[in-house]
């Protein structure tokens, strides 16, 4: 769940540091208040799109950060990205260029990897915003979580990822055995090369 919302410098706000507790938390006002805001910054902190329009006036850049607890949903995509958790920490920043950083628990990160994550900790629903349930991922785990087959969906998707490493590896052995016998030829071609000139010892000073 949602924990805490750090805002610098986005659209309107200065600075708002917003802690949630656990259970159900409504924000209200008036037209204008500035509710909407705070989910876009969310948003962009689970890798919406940036741009240097969203950095209040005369401010150099914008800094949102987002602190999750980690769901059992994300273990096994933390674990593939070499992340932990408990704690899930979640931050965007954006200067005047547009120019955007990104970080998970401190370690960079790229918007992708934001995205990625940011589907297994919220599901923002708006008047045209895309929802987890038409996502094949998300139907995947409901139908392994609603059959009770989580912890072999994990256990499948450790062998895979086992699979594409050991994959990766193969491929680089092949790579690096093409490029050996490529060097291979070309040195034979050298020493037939200087078969042929058939050098003799002491030649070199006439030669020159």
């Amino acid at each position: 769940m949602l924990r805490a919302l750090h805002i610098r410098d986005f659209v309107i706000v200065e600075q708002a540091d917003i802690a949630f507790d656990t259970g159900f938390t409504v924000f209200s006002g008036e037209t204008g208040a500035g509710k909407s805001i705070l989910i876009d910054a969310l948003a962009l902190a689970l890798g919406g799109r940036g741009e240097a329009s969203l950095i209040r006036q005369d401010a150099p850049r914008a800094d949102i950060s987002a602190v999750f607890d980690a769901p059992e949903a994300a273990a096994g995509w933390l674990a593939e990205q070499a992340l932990e958790g408990p704690e899930l920490i979640l931050r965007r920043v954006i200067d005047a260029q547009g120019r955007s950083k990104a970080w998970i628990n401190g370690v960079p990160a790229t918007l992708g990897q934001l995205r990625d994550l940011g589907a297994l900790l919220v599901d923002i629903h708006g008047q045209h915003a895309h929802q987890s349930l038409l996502q094949a991922a998300s139907q995947r785990e409901l139908l392994d979580t609603h059959g009770g087959h989580a912890d072999q969906a994990r256990v499948l998707l450790q062998a895979w990822t086992d699979w594409r490493q050991a994959q990766a590896a193969l491929d680089a052995a092949r790579s690096d055995a093409a490029g050996q016998t490529v060097l291979l030829e070309r040195l034979a071609a050298d020493v037939a090369w200087l078969d042929d000139l058939a050098p003799e010892p002491g030649e070199w000073p006439d030669l020159c």
